[in-house]
């Protein structure tokens, strides 16, 4: 109540004495200009993020693309995500894309690629199918993010609670999707159940999940010799990973 009389006071003298006026004037932009240097200063608590240019993905590395994976996902943890103004991105990446790195990751709804890596449009090459598992669209699909637009990285990201994983080994059947789930059951035979090798043992579905990551891996370097002869002559990455839904980090395996 006091700093609203203190105010009426000035601009009641400040009409009645032509000397204020100016002072009053002056004392409004100070208080302006304090209010926006407050203002950017919470904006850049999180900074935007810049638009990829042809010049800084061939200025990029597969060693800091993967980096800028494990950065943003960081980020993402710490809800500490950059601000993302998606119309300006749409606009600028309209024409061209120049992503740096190509994610094979789950269908599920709960691992939003670019969210999770606290990425925008433009970024990366998104591949997304239930089991995270590889076939020969999907094997072309890096190809094209690789060879032709110049993706300097290859992410295999699977994730806990798999509902895939488990349908696996519970061998469920159901049209299209018992092919795909096919796919997944070479490694199954390969984990350590310890006695219980079902989809109740938390443990066995995340020792499978894994290892249906490592099968990714391994079927994109075998199934193509494009990406195999650029992952051999260091032009690109191949790297593995767990997404845990209950925390939101990314584990990558060891290279």
């Amino acid at each position: 109540m006091k700093k609203f009389n203190l105010v009426s006071w000035v601009v009641r003298e400040a009409f009645s004495h032509s000397y204020l006026a100016s002072g009053l004037v002056a004392i409004l932009f100070l208080s302006a200009g304090c209010q926006s240097t407050t203002h950017h200063s919470a904006a850049d608590a999180t900074m935007p993020t810049q638009i990829r240019t042809k010049e800084s993905q061939a200025a990029m590395s597969p060693e800091a693309a993967l980096a800028e994976l494990r950065a943003g996902n960081a980020r993402f943890v710490a809800g500490q995500s950059h601000t993302h103004d998606f119309p300006t991105e749409v606009r600028a990446t309209s024409a061209h894309q120049y992503p740096f790195a190509v994610i094979l990751s789950c269908l599920d709804s709960r691992q939003p690629t670019e969210i999770v890596f606290d990425q925008g449009i433009g970024d990366v090459f998104s591949a997304r199918v239930a089991g995270n598992v590889v076939n020969e669209d999907i094997l072309g699909s890096m190809e094209f993010a690789c060879k032709v637009s110049g993706a300097k990285l290859i992410a295999v990201i699977g994730h806990s609670n798999c509902g895939a994983i488990k349908g696996a080994i519970d061998n469920v059947q159901l049209g299209n999707l018992t092919g795909l789930l096919t796919k997944i059951k070479p490694v199954i035979a390969q984990v350590d159940g310890g006695g219980e090798a079902n989809s109740k043992n938390k443990d066995f579905v995340q020792k499978v999940a894994e290892a249906n990551v490592h099968l990714a891996m391994q079927e994109i370097r075998e199934r193509s010799p494009v990406l195999r002869e650029m992952i051999d002559g260091g032009k690109i990455s191949l790297v593995g990973g767990m997404y845990d839904l209950s925390t939101g980090r990314v584990e990558f395996f060891p290279q």
